[in-house]
């Protein structure tokens, strides 16, 4: 703490360690919910759906910008690059991002996360692309709990709460566009 003294620090603190981190000076912002379950959806045919390749990543970087209050390039790059276990889509509505998101293999089934879109059908169009990267496992949303819109893609395919964490901030929380964000990336980086 006394190497960030001055900084504006986050955390996505578990229920059980709030009390504590609130003593050392955090405040609460929001909650994040995490859904889960398994989720019965088709791939969506649609022609503003891209995977994320090579040729997106810079505009998929660029897009991804406002969602965090710093700059991330060094992590992005590695994220957003497809492996065995983890892809994403981008969806490009003439000719502009209007949103992405990743899918990855987690210990247990996959999680979600970012899934960051204009719109909340633009959201549930990506949610279904890559929800139904899952094999039939189940997968895992968490979205901020200020965005109401964000819990529809979980609750429309009969996902359940299955943790929360509380995003706090000492220092001044960043201002972030919450309406746009469906899935942070993860509990760890936000």
């Amino acid at each position: 703490m006394a190497h960030l003294s001055g900084r504006t620090i986050g955390l996505d603190g578990v229920i059980d360690q709030q009390e504590n981190y609130r003593k050392s000076g955090f405040e609460l912002a929001h909650r994040n919910v995490r859904y889960g379950g398994s989720v019965d959806c088709a791939p969506p045919t649609d022609a503003r759906l891209r995977r994320i390749d090579a040729s997106v990543i810079d505009a998929v970087s660029g897009y991804d910008a406002p969602f965090f209050p710093a700059s991330r390039q060094a992590f992005l790059r590695p994220w957003l690059t497809p492996t065995a276990t983890r892809s994403g889509f981008a969806l490009i509505d003439g000719g502009d991002l209007a949103g992405y998101g990743i899918i990855r293999q987690c210990r247990e089934g996959y999680q979600i996360g970012p899934l960051f879109a204009e719109t909340p059908a633009d959201a549930d169009l990506l949610f279904r692309a890559l929800a139904s990267q899952a094999n039939d496992g189940p997968v895992y949303l968490d979205p901020p709990e200020p965005n109401g819109a964000a819990t529809a893609p979980a609750e429309r395919y009969a996902m359940t709460p299955v943790f929360e964490t509380a995003r706090m901030y000492k220092g001044a929380a960043p201002e972030l566009p919450l309406a746009r964000i469906f899935g942070i990336t993860t509990f760890e980086l936000g």
